[in-house]
């Protein structure tokens, strides 16, 4: 608002001068500044220069709220079933004209996705934009200047339970609070009512987010885990190989004859890469395991091809056995010997 001074007599010039206290930024000229503008009127009477007449004008600057949160990288987060600490990152900016604090929240779906992840954590970044053990555990973010942009990883772990190509999508949520404060999160920031105040008003200018609306002091952007998981199957099956009375022509399952167990692990089309596989088998209390056969692993889908391998507990009558990772559509076995008591 400008106001002048209504003068009689004849006015030659009118000079208009307008002064801030502080250069503008991106955000805009800092809340609480003080603008003021000045008019000078120039006059003469009978020829002669007479005294200028001044007048000013100043008013404060009000505060505008503007949060914004950008999802950073753009794919979405492979994690495995059961992993613990996966993170997902967010650019997270006040592009307020004022310090502002920002409380974190994250929203999980529950309509669009398959699992939500547990155990939330927010951790500040250290400055070079990946998650470790440089980075700070937070709740909010402490005075944040203007214009000034913030990396923030949000952390949690995956079920067990999550199977291969299943989802859970994760906004994370920035809410402007009052800053200015000693290490405490200051009082959310609301919409000044009614008309423009002497003093510093508020207006909320936010843009809608993902999951909140625009003009709430707030902002959301959403990133996805995904998990990469193994597509186990086991199947075990058993094969007369001789008996005592027909040899190995179309030998029988009785009482002396030797019978090939075969077991095998496969991973389905698409999965994630199964280490680790560790094949245990307690033989039945009715078969004795054939030593002189052995044990056999990394074997095909029939049980053929196999190395040796394993080993045999006669305590506990297990076999046990390390199959070689198994990539996506790759079938491993285990395969050994036993005779019927």
């Amino acid at each position: 608002m400008k106001r002048t001074k209504q003068l009689l007599g004849a006015v030659s010039a009118v000079a208009l001068v307008g002064l801030s206290t502080s250069p503008a930024f991106a955000a805009g000229t800092t809340a609480g500044d003080s603008i003021t503008n000045n008019v000078s009127v120039a006059y003469q009477v009978g020829g002669v220069d007479q005294t200028e007449e001044t007048a000013s004008d100043t008013f404060v600057v009000d505060r505008k709220v503007d949060v914004v949160v950008a999802e950073v990288g753009g794919a979405s987060t492979s994690v495995s079933p059961g992993e613990t600490q996966a993170a997902i990152t967010f650019d997270v900016t006040n592009s307020s004209n004022d310090v502002v604090d920002l409380d974190l929240s994250v929203d999980q779906s529950s309509t669009s996705d398959d699992f939500d992840i547990t155990n939330v954590q927010f951790y500040l970044d250290d400055g070079n934009g990946v998650f470790d053990a440089g980075d700070t555990l937070i709740t909010y973010l402490d005075e944040m200047a203007e214009d000034e942009t913030r990396t923030v990883h949000v952390v949690g772990d995956t079920p067990l339970s999550a199977t291969n190509g299943e989802t859970a999508d994760v906004s994370l949520i920035a809410d402007a609070h009052a800053g200015g404060g000693a290490a405490a999160l200051g009082a959310e920031l609301t919409d000044t009512t009614g008309g423009d105040t002497a003093g510093v008003d508020t207006v909320l200018a936010d843009a809608a987010g993902d999951v909140d609306l625009a003009n709430e002091g707030d902002h959301s952007d959403t990133d996805t885990f995904v998990v990469s998981g193994a597509n186990i199957t086991v199947a075990k099956s058993s094969s007369v190989v001789s008996d005592p009375i027909n040899g190995t022509t179309n030998p029988k399952a009785i009482p002396g004859a030797t019978i090939e167990y075969c077991i095998t692990v496969a991973n389905a089309a698409g999965a994630a890469t199964a280490t680790g596989v560790n094949v245990n088998d307690v033989l039945p209390a009715d078969v004795t395991y054939d030593a002189g056969f052995g044990i056999f692993v990394d074997g095909d889908a029939n049980c053929a091809s196999g190395v040796a391998g394993g080993s045999y507990n006669a305590a506990d009558a297990e076999v046990d056995g390390v199959l070689s990772d198994i990539a996506a559509s790759i079938t491993r076995s285990l395969y050994f010997r036993v005779t019927i008591d």
